[in-house]
């Protein structure tokens, strides 16, 4: 049994193949990233990455390029030890896989031919497919995943010869991934696009350079340089995730249009209150007018030409209209009348502006968020969030963690404590193995110094090597919480963040070798403390001693954050008994 995954932690093929190991298989993976869960399940591994996978997701571009070739240098391995193929077939087989490099830096060049292919496609239809014969029915489903992602559609992936047979009217939007095919089955091909095209569909086919068969009958056609099997699966999609990109980019410009007038409006609004405008003084105002007028032209060009396909129709409506009431082209009694609003509050300006609210939701398609795809939901990419900065997250970056690979709670804790931190002067990075199918620590769980920087490599760890996960890193591994104070045999400043996979069980310790502010007043102290300070409070005053926020003041940070309530408690006791 050969394993194909990225990240090697996927619970459904690790459970197969586990239960195909209890049966006797011999089983190979292959898998993205090093030190993953599937490794400790299989005879034989073969690596697709030189180490840490950053692209541990659904649809990743990367591995699924890499998993082809290597899928094939397998195959050919076999062969060799088969001998089905001579050594001459061999090389030349492992040559042609050598121009992959090349061959994908052609298409990525023409990546200008593929934008205007879907800039204006996209917006135009509402439902689309993705199809492919033969080999490059694989290429048509991976094209697809990325598309669903990026696009935020239920998007099918079919075979093109049976797509005639269901209801074409229904997915009017066709990409084909054509390259690359014999010339026998690209005859049939071309027949099935003319059927498409007969049906009203709009079709972007992705061909062979040279290849003109579909110039008459499709609305656009991608060309990819010549190639065979298995690069013209690599190369159809490569052109199918660049369309997807810019399919992407094309609906996100239209949220970036409705955002901006929105914000224009915004501006006039607060202008007009300030003035102190009326309902009907306002829908006279010369700049609103020349604000919304503008406006207007853009939004009903799309309109008509059907550009406005991935917003909600009600949301499309509604913005017709309140654009004429906005500027009292429409009397204002049938907006109240028309939107259910009560008259001594309702302005068709306030309405406009929440339905431009949403219809940027609708329409927005944040490409920056890609990075990030799969990590909080199976498929899909995040919406525009913006990340923390400082220290300790800008640090997390370099080492390309991400805000998602920090527990929720964990998160929050960073962002306060930061702000105790001088200065960062070195990290130890963990792989931890060997938890159980909950992300709980076991027995058998393990511990492993994988990369040191800074002051750490002059620094001896006992997991240099691996060993069994034990203490307070087995503590934050089954909490999830991060640890900030002082290390418990050397008593340095630390501070060590539990990094999530994307199954959310903890796959990684983040040791971070800081200095504390000491200098920081007894106010920031309480703010970085957050609960705690409330806790510490709360035993004082147990003892029936008043409280005295100078308490806080001559102790070490390391130690306030680090050391129990109780422990704090006693050093407060004890600066009292020689006071």
């Amino acid at each position: 049994m050969i394993a194909i995954t990225q990240s090697g932690t996927t619970t459904d093929t690790n459970r197969a193949v586990a239960m195909a190991r209890e049966r006797g298989a011999h089983l190979i993976a292959i898998v993205n990233r090093r030190q993953s869960d599937i490794i400790t399940k299989v005879d034989g591994v073969f690596y697709t990455s030189d180490g840490r996978d950053i692209e541990m997701s659904v649809a990743s571009t990367k591995a699924f390029y890499s998993q082809i070739t290597a899928g094939y240098l397998l195959a050919l391995f076999m062969a060799r030890m088969l001998g089905t193929l001579s050594r001459e077939r061999i090389a030349e087989e492992l040559f042609k896989l050598e121009q992959a490099p090349k061959l994908m830096q052609k298409v990525i060049d023409a990546r200008e031919a593929i934008r205007s292919s879907a800039w204006d496609l996209v917006r135009k239809k509402r439902y689309w497919a993705v199809v492919g014969s033969g080999a490059n029915k694989t290429a048509s489903d991976e094209i697809r995943i990325k598309l669903s992602e990026l696009c935020y559609k239920t998007i099918s992936s079919d075979i093109i010869e049976d797509k005639k047979h269901i209801d074409l009217s229904s997915e009017p939007l066709i990409l084909v991934c054509a390259a690359g095919s014999p010339d026998i089955v690209l005859e049939d091909v071309a027949k099935d696009v003319a059927i498409f095209n007969a049906h009203a569909s709009s079709v972007a086919v992705i061909a062979d350079e040279g290849d003109r068969r579909f110039d008459r009958i499709a609305e656009s056609v991608i060309h990819v340089p010549r190639s065979s099997f298995p690069l013209s699966v690599i190369l159809n999609t490569l052109a199918g995730h660049i369309w997807g990109y810019y399919a992407a980019c094309s609906l996100d410009a239209q949220a970036g249009a409705f955002k901006a007038f929105r914000s224009s409006l915004s501006g006039i609004m607060r202008s007009q209150e300030k003035k102190g405008l009326s309902l009907y003084e306002s829908i006279e105002d010369r700049e609103l007018r020349r604000c919304v007028d503008d406006f207007s032209e853009l939004f009903n060009s799309w309109r008509r030409s059907g550009q406005l396909t991935s917003m909600n129709v009600d949301t499309a409506s509604d913005i017709t209209l309140l654009l004429k009431y906005a500027v009292g082209k429409l009397p204002i009694e049938d907006f109240w009348s028309e939107f259910g609003e009560p008259k001594v509050t309702a302005s068709p300006l306030d309405r406009l502006d929440m339905t431009l609210g949403r219809a940027v939701e609708e329409l927005s398609r944040p490409v920056d968020a890609i990075r990030h795809q799969a990590k909080t939901v199976t498929v899909g990419t995040s919406r525009r969030i913006e990340a923390p900065r400082g220290l300790i997250f800008d640090a997390l970056e370099d080492l390309s963690f991400t805000v998602e690979n920090i527990p929720a709670k964990g998160g929050i804790a960073l962002k306060r404590l930061q702000d105790a931190v001088l200065r960062i002067n070195g990290y130890t990075l963990y792989a931890v193995q060997g938890l159980d199918e909950e992300g709980s620590p076991t027995e058998r769980s393990t511990i492993r110094v994988i990369r040191k920087q800074g002051t750490a490599e002059g620094l001896r760890s006992r997991f240099d090597e691996t060993g069994p996960l034990m203490g307070t890193k087995k503590t934050i591994v089954r909490t999830g919480d991060v640890y900030a104070g002082l290390g418990k045999s050397d008593r340095a400043p630390i501070v060590i963040v539990p990094l999530l996979n994307p199954l959310k069980t903890v796959e990684h310790l983040l040791l971070l070798h800081v200095e504390y502010d000491e200098a920081m007043d007894v106010e920031r102290k309480k703010e970085i403390l957050g609960e705690k300070f409330g806790d510490i409070k709360n035993l004082i005053d147990e003892y029936n001693v008043p409280w005295s926020d100078g308490y806080l003041k001559s102790l070490p940070v390391g130690l306030l954050l680090g050391e129990d309530v109780e422990v704090i408690k006693n050093m407060i006791f004890e600066q009292m008994r020689n006071s």
